[in-house]
């Protein structure tokens, strides 16, 4: 590996490659990182608005208390929020605008959401008060204490003709959950209100929220006590396609970015290829004063293994420093209207950085073996002969 005037190409090729598997290494730490951080942080929002898990009704039947109460004995170490759900036009003015309005226990539902939790604080939200998404605020221009016209679905009689429910509602507080999709479609009331507002009983619900810490098992063992008519859904179902292609994303990417070693290992190929054609000659006399083809070869593959290895290593720390760097300054700023959060998210999970070091010295060590496998073709008496 010393430097050789009469070939300095060699050494060049070899530090091509060097500084070619490194920054391919480098770059696909830093951006599984970054995808690995929108991802938690987008599923931390879904996981939030959506529910680990929600009990539903399979007919127009309505959920009971006796179920709720079953179930918490059953799971007591689950949290449940019963709640009662509406589809509303939103009026103020001469504007109107569709969202989904929820009927809560507010100390149930502050228990499982914390962005309702942080939403209300220590309020107290009173029958026909509504806390609405800071999407529906901005676009209303709402304050704490205004007034805004719901219009359900349900009808009401009204002569001979039926008209749209209407219900004046007063602006008790604001969330951001710092999804756009959310926050200008979601409220949440009293669940009393909507009760007396569409007609439920007391004991009456439409589903069931429930907070798991381990959603994926629970799912299991609530199905096996829920009665027929009734289901349960978890969070990551209601969000299949959407994970599904983040997944797809982050797949495409990693293998994109592991080209990028592929192709530096090409300097590795042809670096190694130079030297065996440059020292054929004192190959050929290592092998005629009795050293074995094995041994050369094994010499030339971990003289690639050198140049390849140290390029990983080097790329590991170089993209972990990166990843510090950008995780613990403002590097790049994020607009958070769009993306809901300013700062670069970085979380480099131990699979993708096992997955990028072993496929990366899979890379170098074929690159390796090739140009060792030609020194068995030499010509030992031809090669001394000329």
């Amino acid at each position: 590996m010393r430097f050789d005037k009469s070939q300095p190409f060699i050494t060049v090729s070899a530090i091509l490659a060097f500084v070619g598997v490194m920054v391919g290494v480098m770059v696909l730490i830093v951006a599984m990182a970054i995808m690995n951080g929108f991802d938690k942080n987008f599923e931390d929002k879904l996981f939030t608005m959506n529910y680990p898990l929600s009990i539903y009704p399979k007919s127009y039947k309505n959920i009971d208390a006796k179920l709720l109460e079953k179930l918490r004995k059953e799971f007591p170490y689950l949290k449940f929020s019963p709640y009662i759900n509406s589809q509303a036009i939103i009026k103020r003015g001469d504007k109107l605008e569709g969202g989904m309005l929820f009927g809560v226990n507010f100390k149930d539902e502050s228990a499982i959401n914390p962005i309702i939790k942080k939403a209300i604080g220590s309020k107290d939200i009173k029958r026909y008060e509504v806390v609405v998404g800071k999407g529906i605020k901005d676009m209303f221009f709402l304050d704490n204490g205004d007034k805004i016209t719901l219009i359900f679905t349900k009808n009401s009689p009204a002569g001979f003709s039926l008209i749209p429910t209407m219900k004046r509602f007063k602006v008790a507080g604001s969330f951001d959950s710092g999804l756009i999709a959310y926050d200008r479609v979601y409220m949440y009331t009293t669940l009393d209100s909507l009760q007396k507002i569409l007609h439920f009983a007391s004991d009456e619900f439409s589903g069931i929220h429930i907070y798991s810490k381990n959603p994926q098992a629970d799912i299991k063992k609530i199905k096996e006590v829920l009665p027929d008519g009734v289901g349960v859904v978890g969070w990551w179902q209601q969000n299949g396609n959407f994970f599904a292609a983040l997944a797809l994303e982050k797949r495409s990417l990693f293998i994109v970015l592991m080209l990028i070693i592929l192709i530096a290992s090409l300097n590795i190929i042809s670096s190694l290829l130079m030297i065996v054609m440059n020292r054929r000659k004192e190959i050929a006399l290592l092998l005629s004063l009795g050293a074995s083809k094995k041994e050369i070869r094994d010499t030339f593959f971990r003289l690639g293994m050198v140049i390849g290895g140290s390029g990983i290593v080097v790329g590991v720390v170089v993209g972990l420093i990166v990843m510090y760097l950008l995780g613990s300054f403002d590097i790049i700023s994020l607009p958070a209207d769009v993306y809901g959060m300013t700062k670069l998210p970085i979380d480099l999970s131990f699979k993708d950085f096992f997955l990028i070091v072993i496929g990366a010295f899979a890379i170098v060590a074929f690159s390796s073996y090739y140009p060792s496998k030609q020194i068995s073709k030499i010509d030992i008496l031809a090669t001394l002969r000329d």
